[in-house]
């Protein structure tokens, strides 16, 4: 029968000590791994915003990487551009203040502001108070532009935009009911959602879907810079005025950046009138706005079942 050794006092210690030593380096570890990397004190402070992904992913960082280089400059800090995937990601980041500052919808706007107490609708561009959609329709439907409603788009098929557009989804299905007295669902045939404007224009153009609607300003901008065959896809309905999109912000930046901070960026976006800057919109200036005058889409919002009451 062998004689079982029975370890001594001091390597029972020994052995204790390492298995402490192993799992206080692995903790070690593991906080390096997941603190940000911002949280380094000597690093200087980064202001985030984000937009709507309303156009490809590609566009919107050309354009919003030039507004980040101009907000640095005006706030005296690094800023930066965060780009999500979809509208709700982005109403997302703004309430889990990820992000400080958002350049949004009417619709995403609303719902953002509903999530984040003292948040500010605080700038939009000129041209946002007076925002329409454009019904497109592709030409082999027959379809022709119209002032009044085009009742004879019924049992066509027709995509929106993404679900939580203003100008792609919100405002068209305003009309649509509001002039058909249906449904989207009941008036066509079939109903899909593409994800942004520029996909709505190219499913329309390829005849995926007969109709489409979309936001005026990149409709015309699609066409200013020839990605649209006019010869296949045109305008056959535009939407009465409402507000849409706009600036806004979180109520705690002052806490965050420091007195003042919120003024200057006030006043940086109200003063956004450079050629590049404006061009990446499009917009021809920028104006003051208040959470006042989104109040119309929260009442469509509210009464199409598209904003919690």
């Amino acid at each position: 029968m062998k004689k079982i050794l029975c370890p001594t006092k001091a390597e029972v210690l020994r052995a204790i000590f390492s298995m402490l030593l192993s799992l206080s380096l692995f903790l070690a570890y593991l906080t390096i791994s997941v603190t940000p990397h911002a949280a380094n004190a000597d690093e200087p402070q980064v202001f985030t915003f984000t937009a709507i992904p309303d156009q490809d992913a590609s566009q919107l960082r050309q354009r919003f990487s030039v507004v980040a280089d101009y907000l640095s400059q005006q706030l005296g800090m690094p800023v930066k551009y965060i780009p999500v995937k979809s509208y709700a990601a982005a109403v997302t980041a703004f309430r889990n203040n990820q992000v400080q500052l958002a350049w949004f919808g009417g619709l995403s706007g609303v719902r953002a502001r509903s999530l984040v107490v003292g948040s500010e609708a605080i700038a939009q561009g000129i041209e946002d108070p007076h925002f329409k959609s454009y019904f497109i329709a592709n030409t082999r439907t027959g379809l022709k532009p119209s002032d009044d409603f085009p009742l004879a788009m019924l049992d066509h098929t027709f995509t929106f935009g993404s679900k939580g557009s203003t100008s792609g989804r919100l405002m068209p299905e305003y009309y649509i009911r509001q002039n058909s007295q249906r449904s989207p669902e009941e008036f066509f045939k079939r109903v899909g959602f593409s994800g942004d404007h520029s996909r709505t224009i190219a499913l329309v153009e390829a005849g995926s879907f007969d109709i489409g609607a979309v936001n005026y300003k990149v409709w015309e901008r699609a066409v200013a810079e020839g990605k649209v065959d006019t010869k296949r896809v045109e305008v056959i309905w535009q939407t009465p005025d409402y507000p849409d999109y706009h600036w806004t912000i979180r109520g705690d930046i002052d806490n965050h950046y420091g007195a003042g901070s919120e003024q200057k960026l006030r006043h940086a976006l109200l003063n956004m009138n450079q050629p590049a800057l404006l061009a990446a919109f499009p917009r021809s200036g920028f104006i003051a706005a208040n959470n006042n005058d989104f109040q119309p889409i929260e009442e469509v919002a509210r009464a199409l079942g598209l904003l919690r009451r």
